[in-house]
């Protein structure tokens, strides 16, 4: 499978986020990722509906919805209809969580579930084969810049065994610290979709630059 490049547009400058959504779909980026932060599941706020709004009319790139807050089964409708292509829960704050993916598909959309640093691979056993996707943090959420955590690539290559057995067709994606040097690591333990925030947005070169280097320390 292809590597993939979802930027998110957390590293991105606000003031012309049109222009930045145009430059990445343009570097062929695959798709848009929305970090939403509440403050409570995660320490820090950020992006919301509003923003995934404009950003949907801004792209025709798949957008998807990071939920780093707390009851996100409450607010899966709204993203929803924001926009959002797929939706991406966390297993530690979803104690329903086979509810909460049967919620994401009744909507029409993607489901995914992402697993903290903290969190075994092997927590998602009961419901990877309902899975679309897969998101591994590589750092702990709530903050862009973050170091890699080297450690979780064994757990990447753990999921992907998992997945390949169950459900081959869903997607593994990491989130955290990816950038030229970490990628082609997540990538060699099963990884197809790099979620990257600085790396791109911060590229001294302009966020094409960023995509183009990572694919080409990607493989991709």
């Amino acid at each position: 499978m292809p590597v993939k490049i979802a930027p998110s547009v957390l590293a991105a400058d606000f003031l012309r986020l049109g222009a930045e959504l145009r430059a990445v779909e343009a570097a062929g980026a695959d798709r848009i990722h929305v970090d939403v932060m509440d403050g409570r599941f995660v320490p820090n706020l950020s992006l919301g509906l509003p923003l995934v709004e404009a950003i949907r009319r801004g792209t025709t790139l798949p957008v998807e919805a990071h939920l780093m807050i707390a009851e996100p089964e409450r607010y899966a409708e709204a993203f929803a209809k924001a926009g959002a292509d797929t939706l991406i829960v966390h297993q530690e704050n979803s104690p329903h969580l086979d509810r909460t993916i049967g919620l994401v598909h009744g909507l029409g959309k993607k489901a995914g579930v992402a697993l903290n640093p903290s969190t075994p691979a092997t927590a998602l056993a009961e419901v990877l084969a309902e899975l679309d996707l897969v998101l591994v943090m590589t750092v702990n959420p709530g903050f862009g810049g973050q170091r890699f955590i080297a450690r979780m690539v064994d757990k990447i290559g753990q999921v992907r065994a998992a997945l390949d057995q169950v459900s081959p067709r869903a997607e593994l994606e990491v989130d955290g610290g990816i950038d030229p040097e970490s990628a082609p690591r997540v990538v060699a333990a099963g990884a197809r979709v790099l979620v990257a925030g600085t790396a791109v947005f911060g590229h001294p070169g302009g966020p094409g630059a960023g995509i183009a280097a990572l694919l080409a320390a990607a493989g991709g």
